[in-house]
């Protein structure tokens, strides 16, 4: 057990990090048992095999690579690893920590899997050791940086080697990226000074297109991917409601004055950083989770999207950000934006490149929060465009791609707005895990 960590008031209930681990480990628990109780037991390891060799690169819905109970299990057991990595170190644990673990538990669906994580993860920890600080310290990053597991996975089994060349030739690769990706991503800050929630997946955008470079001039070149399902809407739109209602209610459980913190929540542009854990407390971002995750999934249903890997991911994506910079009232206009550029565009909003933007490009969050709900709208807009062509550059091996858009929509259009609004831009310092390491 730690030491409460200061608070913003005195009504805010604080908790240990053993228990904000352990919030997440029951969701990872859930999808265990989601995950064996709809897969017929006899096709769970050939499923989970099936995703641990697929190649990964966007777009790969583990659903439709091993199916439904495979998928869920890999998510759930991969973060209850991720979780035990943090008791072992003894971290603390942040907003930004919890939006890292549902962002493994949200990925876990589509793109990161229980063999791809770990070489990623294992550079950053060996990045803290060179710098002599804490691996704990370092934790966060280490889980946002396998935004570029799938390289791991592209150069282990979709090249022409052998295995006992590709084998070491990926494991190298992976811990470069892992190295490297820390030290990038803080100096990538600055650019969007905290206006791209995903910054990692902006550091992993440019990362990843370096790296495609030096694959092409090796004539290994990323080869197009998409694995996408329908069909589940039901049962997955049933379990998620479950979810989210559940942790409404846990959150009024936790802090009977959760309202009042999430009030203050609401209050938050949502500029990274913006830690709403250290401001009000678990049961007020459990009752933000919920209601963002609400959005989230009616946006989907409404439009009539598929509940899929990659949609789930989206909508975790917003559930674990409503920890560190997205609530209510800043998500909607960029989904907005998007859903109207649907609209001028050749592709609808079912498209599967139009849904993920709506979903993952509420990391433009914070410019609805902090210049108004029109701007927002426009980010999302304008974000619509670059989203759905970014990942060329990439080849799809970063999963983040709408990260790496949103990085670029913000360094242009936040210049222009303060144009409009001269003034200071507070709250650029870079945040634990995303503008920098820790320290």
């Amino acid at each position: 057990m730690t030491s409460p960590r200061p608070g913003a008031g005195a009504a805010k209930v604080q908790h240990s990090d053993l228990a904000l681990i352990g919030v997440v480990a029951v969701h990872a628990a859930a999808f265990v048992a989601f995950g064996l109780a709809v897969g017929p037991l006899d096709t769970l390891l050939p499923g989970l095999g099936a995703i641990l060799t697929a190649r990964d690169t966007l777009i790969t819905d583990y659903l439709g690579v091993g199916g439904l109970g495979p998928a869920f299990l890999n998510a759930g057991l991969l973060t209850l690893l991720a979780c035990l990595c943090f008791l072992v170190t003894r971290a603390r644990v942040s907003g930004a920590t919890l939006a890292s673990l549902f962002l493994l538990l949200g990925f876990g669906l589509f793109g990161k899997n229980l063999l791809n994580c770990w070489p990623i993860v294992a550079g950053a920890l060996l990045y803290a050791r060179l710098r002599g600080e804490p691996l704990g310290d370092h934790l966060t990053a280490a889980f946002f940086a396998c935004a570029l597991a799938p390289v791991f996975s592209e150069v282990l089994f979709s090249t022409s080697l052998h295995w006992t060349q590709s084998l070491p030739l990926a494991l190298i690769i992976g811990l470069t990226v892992g190295f490297c990706l820390p030290p990038v991503a803080a100096q990538l800050f600055k650019v969007h000074q905290g206006f791209n929630l995903y910054n990692m997946g902006f550091a992993a955008g440019m990362l990843g297109t370096v790296l495609v470079a030096l694959f092409v001039s090796f004539g290994l070149a990323p080869e197009p991917v998409i694995v996408w399902t329908g069909g589940n809407d039901v049962l997955l739109g049933t379990a998620l409601a479950l979810l989210f209602v559940g942790q409404i209610l846990a959150g009024l459980v936790l802090d009977r004055r959760a309202f009042s913190g999430l009030k203050a929540i609401l209050g938050e542009s949502g500029q990274s950083p913006s830690d709403f854990l250290a401001r009000a407390g678990l049961g007020a971002v459990l009752v933000n989770m919920g209601l963002c995750g609400l959005m989230g999934l009616g946006y989907l249903l409404l439009i009539g999207g598929d509940l899929n890997g990659p949609t789930i991911a989206g909508i975790f994506t917003i559930v674990g950000f409503a920890a560190f910079g997205k609530h209510p009232r800043n998500i909607w206009p960029p989904m907005l934006g998007i859903w109207l550029a649907s609209l001028l565009k050749p592709l609808d909003a079912m498209d599967p490149g139009f849904l993920l933007a709506a979903l993952f490009g509420t990391t433009l969050a914070p410019i609805a929060g902090r210049f108004g709900w029109h701007w927002g709208i426009a980010a999302g807009f304008l974000h619509s465009s670059v989203a759905l062509t970014s990942s060329v550059s990439h080849g799809g091996l970063n999963l983040y791609n709408n990260g790496f858009a949103a990085g670029m929509v913000a360094a242009v259009l936040v210049p222009v707005i303060l144009a409009f609004q001269p003034g200071p831009v507070s709250g650029t310092a870079p945040a634990p895990g995303q503008g920098r390491s820790p320290d």
